[in-house]
């Protein structure tokens, strides 16, 4: 299968020592090793005010994982957070795809600007028969 690239993001509860954090992040990026994937990107974003409570908690600790594998790792990865009592939400999503539309378009974008400027250029030269007119 192809290498596909993913998001993870897991909030914590904002109740577990720093440690715990640091040791579930070590043991996420081990798993995903483990399981054939390579982590691209590990934020620990920190503590956030969270959009609406979970579990009675206003607020929780974020933490970012950009992940390429073939989508197995991630399918052991989401198990293994659904039984874990320290994290109180996760979500996957898959972005290989959007990025290579954004390329495209990023692409399209700066090649009508190219054009564009090229245009501009001839514009913006002074013509000799207006000035011989004053």
């Amino acid at each position: 299968m192809a290498n596909r690239t993913y998001e993870v993001m897991y909030i914590i509860d904002p109740e577990t020592a720093a440690d715990k954090i640091t040791k579930l992040n070590t043991a996420v990026g081990n798993l995903i090793e483990k399981e054939g994937g390579t982590v691209v990107r590990m934020d620990d974003i920190g503590r956030r005010t969270l959009a609406y409570p979970i579990e009675k908690k206003t607020e929780g600790h974020y933490v970012l994982f950009e992940i390429e594998g073939s989508g197995q790792e991630i399918a052991e990865l989401e198990r293994r957070m659904r039984v874990n009592d320290m994290i109180i939400r996760y979500m996957t999503v898959r972005v290989d795809e959007d990025r290579k539309k954004a390329d495209k378009m990023r692409a399209k974008r700066e090649k009508r600007a190219e054009r564009r400027s090229s245009f501009r250029k001839t514009e913006d030269a002074p013509s000799e028969t207006a000035g011989s007119d004053a």
